[in-house]
């Protein structure tokens, strides 16, 4: 009995580790690239985050050079994402903050390109949502400077997420989103001043939760599922040999009392 219990661990060990085991990607590698140069921009070494992020360009230039890995669309969503951190890196001027959000954007459209399950961009979920639920409220409220300061929130939020939106949604979905966006940004004197316009809020919480709902429906990695269904396969073998070995035994236990 101990010897099938150390197989069963053994082999539900195995299972798991050959699922994780597997070969880095062109993408992994550029994805973690980014994340360095993610980690370096946050804790204000923007001279290291630079270095990553002219070793990402070299790096890509490396791997697409026999061949594209990224759709025409996906690259040139890269190519202005990576645009825009190189310059704000480099920009003496600019304030921790502007580098630290420009880089989260670029950082954020790698993930969503490489990942196929909960891109990074999800995460932003509460804070995005958290801060539509306050423009709502302000503008129930009449409270023009917490309406505004929570619109100012939202569209910052929401900058950072929008080219990584531009992988995972459709063409059609993405439309839709941004007009609602550039519906609120562009007549919000008008949405605080007019209650008739607070259908219209619903209506925008409702096409923005959809959006983070649909992506966190089935995020299951399938191999997950496999080392389950393949672990599950095992116990129940091994039960029903462990159950098949005890009833010979006591089946023999019977004949000999029999016999005897």
């Amino acid at each position: 009995m101990k010897k099938i219990l150390i197989l069963l661990f053994s082999l539900v060990f195995f299972t798991s580790t050959h699922v994780h085991a597997t070969v880095t990607s062109p993408l992994d590698r550029l994805d973690k690239i980014a994340d360095e140069a993610l980690q370096m921009t946050k804790i204000g070494r923007f001279e290291a985050a630079k270095k990553f992020l002219e070793q990402f360009q070299d790096q890509f230039i490396e791997e697409t050079s026999y061949g594209s890995i990224l759709t025409m669309d996906e690259l040139k969503i890269v190519m202005m994402s990576y645009n825009d951190a190189i310059r704000a890196i480099n920009k003496v001027s600019s304030e921790s903050r502007e580098k630290i959000d420009k880089v989260t954007t670029f950082r954020l459209v790698i993930d969503a390109i490489n990942s196929h399950y909960q891109p990074m961009w999800t995460e932003l979920q509460e804070p995005i949502m958290g801060a539509f639920s306050q423009i709502k409220e302000a503008a129930k409220e009449k409270d023009r400077m917490a309406y505004e300061a929570a619109l100012t929130m939202f569209l910052e939020k929401y900058s950072l997420i929008q080219p990584s939106l531009k992988v995972d949604l459709s063409l059609e979905k993405l439309e839709k989103l941004d007009s609602d966006i550039s519906f609120i940004d562009k007549f919000r004197n008008r949405i605080i001043e007019d209650d008739t316009q607070l259908v219209q809020l619903d209506i925008i919480e409702s096409d923005l939760q959809h959006i983070f709902d649909k992506l966190s429906e089935d995020e299951t990695d399938p191999s997950l599922w496999w080392v389950i269904i393949t672990t599950g396969s095992i116990i129940v073998m091994t039960l029903s040999y462990v159950g098949w070995r005890k009833y010979r035994g006591e089946k023999h236990t019977k004949q000999k009392e029999h016999y005897d």
